[in-house]
């Protein structure tokens, strides 16, 4: 049996190491804002659904939570309460549709011309650079067993035939937790001595959740705190609050640059323009839809991902039922405690050799794009522009609340608009002096 010309066999491995991909960010913001884990795996799942529903299924995307709204979402459930949270989250999806609205009015070859080659090539490098923190705190919790799991990567990715060529990633977490679970057995231990405490100092994975957690539960629609104090309401509706939308809301101009960045990626990874076909202002309205949708079930608002993206760079199969196939996935894992449980298992360490490989693929799609597009860093013009946008989006300075790579995007938007482009303003090199 195929699915729009992918054997079964073929895509369930395929899907399920994106699912692998997104897993530990997705969980990751709600129990960091108090929210529930299972919602936001459903609400990522279904937003996905949304997003390529309105695409017409034309993108490899996959939608997890975003980190961007981690903090005002703390700061609002705090003063407001968790209601008032979800009430702005849905605000700022709105926002996104009204700024569909506003691109397909505009047109997009309007927008192209202020996002030349040399301000996409730095823009999708500071992708993958802003991340590296992300991954170096993942790797260090055990330095050797993500450097196996990298290892074992690189020499799938290289070596491999066939269709393990094609997942990399779902053997190279699959080797490190095997490996994780050899240097735990007592046995094993014993008989490294030493060398046993130097590898694997603590022990990274633990089963006793997945013995407690259930096969199959519903997942609650509402904050861990609000469900204690309400004797187990599974659902409020949401509340708009002004005070909170004016600290939430604003977010989505920063994950709007963002979700532009990751179209400009996907579309080089993959070299397909998305941006015209299906049109930026579709995946806007996706994207939006997704959000909305996560606010009124209680969810955090949805982002596309860049672990994802590495994924595509790096397997190069770039069908979109593969993530569609995966959206699925984290659909029935979200209703299913157990399984939910034992995904979480896996060893951060595990993910960070991962990572490591998977956000600088991301960079490197961004100095091709430099390559391939000609951009001359002779020109001073061109040097300011990519230098800028670089420090810029992985310094951390922030700027009226805009940090990262939607800094260095707006500031490099701006900068190619100001700056006069004039063949004879070239540095000079001094090998020809």
């Amino acid at each position: 049996m195929q699915i729009k010309g992918m054997s079964i066999g073929k895509l369930l491995p395929l899907s399920i190491q994106h699912v692998f991909a997104m897993f530990g960010a997705t969980v990751l913001v709600p129990l960091l804002t108090g929210l529930h884990p299972a919602t936001a795996l459903f609400t990522s799942a279904t937003g996905t659904i949304i997003f390529h529903l309105v695409t017409g299924g034309r993108i490899p995307a996959y939608l997890g939570s975003s980190f961007a709204f981690i903090a005002p979402i703390i700061l609002v459930s705090g003063e407001h309460g968790f209601s008032a949270a979800t009430g702005a989250c849905i605000i700022a999806g709105l926002i996104y549709l009204l700024t569909s609205v506003l691109v397909k009015a505009v047109g997009i070859k309007a927008i192209q011309r202020f996002i030349p080659p040399v301000v996409v090539g730095p823009v999708i490098m500071t992708i993958g650079l802003g991340l590296a923190p992300v991954a170096k705190d993942m790797a260090e919790g055990n330095l050797f067993i993500a450097g196996f799991t990298l290892a074992v990567v690189i020499a799938v990715s290289l070596f491999a035939k066939g269709m393990f060529k094609l997942i990399p990633i779902l053997i190279g977490i699959v080797s490190g937790y095997l490996m994780t679970l050899l240097l735990q057995m007592e046995s094993v231990a014993n008989s490294l001595g030493a060398l046993a405490n130097r590898l694997m100092p603590e022990a990274l994975i633990d089963f006793s959740p997945v013995a407690d957690a259930g096969w199959l539960a519903m997942p609650r629609f509402v904050a861990e705190a609000d469900y204690l104090q309400s004797g187990g309401v599974e659902f409020l509706l949401p509340s708009f609050v002004p005070a909170a939308i004016l600290l939430i809301a604003p977010i989505a101009i920063v994950t709007m640059v963002e979700h532009l960045g990751d179209m400009l990626a996907i579309s080089k990874t993959v070299e397909k323009d998305y941006l015209v076909k299906p049109g930026l202002h579709r995946t806007l309205l996706g994207d939006g839809l997704a959000t909305t949708w996560a606010g009124f079930l209680g969810g955090p608002p949805n982002t596309t991902y860049g672990e994802n993206i590495g994924v595509l760079a790096i397997t190069r199969v770039h069908n979109p039922v593969v993530v569609q196939g995966a959206a699925l996935f984290v659909l029935l894992f979200s209703l299913s405690p157990k399984v939910g449980s034992l995904l979480a298992t896996i060893p951060e360490p595990v993910m960070g050799g991962i990572v490591i490989l998977l956000f600088g693929m991301i960079a490197s799609v961004g100095i091709r794009t430099l390559i391939e597009k000609q951009v001359d860093l002779s020109k001073v013009r061109n040097l300011v522009i990519v230098s800028t946008i670089i420090i810029l989006g992985i310094s951390g300075i922030a700027v009226l609340g805009i940090a990262g790579m939607g800094l260095g995007a707006i500031i490099g938007i701006f900068l190619n608009i100001i700056l006069p482009d004039r063949d004879e303003d070239k540095t000079p090199n001094p090998l020809h002096e």
